[in-house]
């Protein structure tokens, strides 16, 4: 697997990356995001390393080849009457000769289903699960292959109908015939957010979620919540952070099973390796207790 050299983060100043932050989350456009990083030219960085180093890079992203002898992937639609009508993801099974597998929802950030989450389901299928990755871009035409174009595309979408599609795919995938009954969900950013939304949604729709760096869903469904979650936060994320008190004090409330794991050092996107906010430690060791939760919770 290749890797943007370990050096290149340490050349990027921690403003930069909350700037980028501000910027992917539609808090700053980007005129403004290019005009503050010349900014930081004029004091003496390099504008080609800050770019390559914020912005995505995905062919570093893949450990998992689409073309690996041990997975079979494939797109395949699913029934969404609440949401756009028709939803599309990415199906990646495990090449083998169980007849069910353990399912895993796997929900892409706020830009549609772009290259490193379709490796993210190639290695929950490589690891023995049956994967499928939603994106929520087709009812607009799909991931654009850009991820500029992509954020702008889902940012326009009708938030109620797009949880529905996410709430659909994760119907179609509890009840997919090579499926053991028992679903998962993971998702990053905007995912995280939908693995806590579609756990407070319908009680009886997860069987466990592990949201990464992502925000709790309203407050009035936390009720709901009865899937166990692994949470996933990065210590820089202020953003995300500053939410998950609230959050916890409500998962207490609800007797709800849950573990938090803060990684220390590690942004928002920490687990992203196809830009400088991947931080392999951090992101090794919480796919290593990914798996874990999902191998012992969903059997």
């Amino acid at each position: 697997m290749n890797h943007k050299p370990d050096h290149l983060a340490a050349q990027i100043p921690q403003e930069a990356f909350d700037w980028y932050d501000e910027y992917a989350h539609g808090g700053m456009d980007r005129r403004t995001f290019m005009r503050k990083l010349s900014g930081l030219v004029a004091l003496g960085y390099s504008m080609s390393v800050l770019t390559s180093g914020l912005l995505p890079n995905y062919a570093l992203a893949e450990q998992v080849s689409f073309n690996d002898p041990d997975i079979v992937a494939s797109y395949q639609t699913f029934d969404s009457p609440a949401g756009y009508g028709t939803g599309q993801g990415y199906l990646v099974k495990p090449m083998g000769d169980k007849s069910r597998y353990p399912a895993v929802l796997v929900i892409h950030e706020n830009r549609g289903l772009n290259p490193y989450v379709k490796d993210v389901a190639r290695r929950l299928a490589k690891a023995g699960f049956l994967a499928f990755a939603p994106d929520a871009l087709y009812p607009v035409g799909g991931y654009p292959g850009n991820d500029d174009e992509g954020r702008a595309l889902q940012s326009e979408l009708n938030k109620a109908k797009l949880q529905n599609d996410f709430v659909a795919a994760a119907r179609y995938l509890k009840s997919h015939s090579l499926g053991n009954g028992k679903l998962g969900a993971v998702g990053f950013c905007f995912g995280g957010y939908m693995v806590n939304y579609l756990a407070a949604v319908d009680s009886g729709l997860l069987d466990a979620g592990v949201p990464f760096y992502g925000t709790p869903a309203a407050k009035e469904l936390r009720g709901n919540i009865k899937a166990p979650l692994l949470i996933q936060l990065g210590e820089l994320d202020e953003r995300v952070n500053k939410t998950w008190p609230e959050y916890e004090q409500d998962l207490k409330a609800h007797d709800v099973e849950y573990q938090m794991f803060m990684y220390p050092g590690a942004h928002h996107g920490f687990h992203n390796d196809s830009t400088s906010r991947f931080d392999k430690a951090s992101a090794e060791l919480a796919w290593q207790r990914t798996l874990a939760f999902f191998n012992d919770k969903l059997g």
